[in-house]
């Protein structure tokens, strides 16, 4: 669960929902732009190749019980600290098929299923979300919290 030390428990929920729908919507703007990697593999594959083009990791999962994954994170998590990269860690991948899931019919579905592992490539995607979300995950830090975390809720 995250904590926030310095605001009272509203001023929390209301922050975090804030930043929640902040991060939906710069997902959902990445992934019209082109600027959305998807899935563990692909994502260690780009930042193997380019890193320098990521601007922001997502790690999600609602099943803390899942070593191997966990494993992956621990990596990817190394690599993006490593590399000075901000990385959120969310919960609600119900959420996340939601609204990334069904954009493009197109698409493999078997890359629509691994939402464990996203990034964003383009700095210009909704940039004013991307300094929200941002701005969130250096205040989550100064708090003491290595990889901040946020759920997202259902609707």
């Amino acid at each position: 669960k995250v904590k926030c030390r310095r605001l009272t428990g509203c001023s929390c929920l209301c922050r975090m929902h804030a930043v929640g729908l902040a991060l939906e919507e710069l997902l959902v703007t990445a992934q019209k732009q082109d600027c959305l990697t998807v899935g563990i593999y692909e994502s260690a594959k780009l930042l193997n190749a380019d890193p320098d083009s990521v601007v922001l990791c997502v790690l999600a999962a609602d099943d803390a019980d899942d070593v191997a994954l966990q494993i992956h994170f621990t990596l990817l998590q190394s690599f993006c600290c490593e590399s000075g990269l901000t990385i959120l860690r969310v919960s609600g991948l119900r959420r996340l098929q939601q609204l990334l899931g069904s954009a493009d019919a197109n698409r493999n579905q078997e890359e629509h299923r691994d939402l464990n592992c996203m990034l964003v490539t383009n700095p210009q995607a909704d940039h004013c979300r991307l300094q929200e979300v941002g701005t969130y995950c250096q205040e989550s830090r100064r708090l003491d919290q290595w990889v901040p975390e946020l759920v997202l809720q259902e609707r």
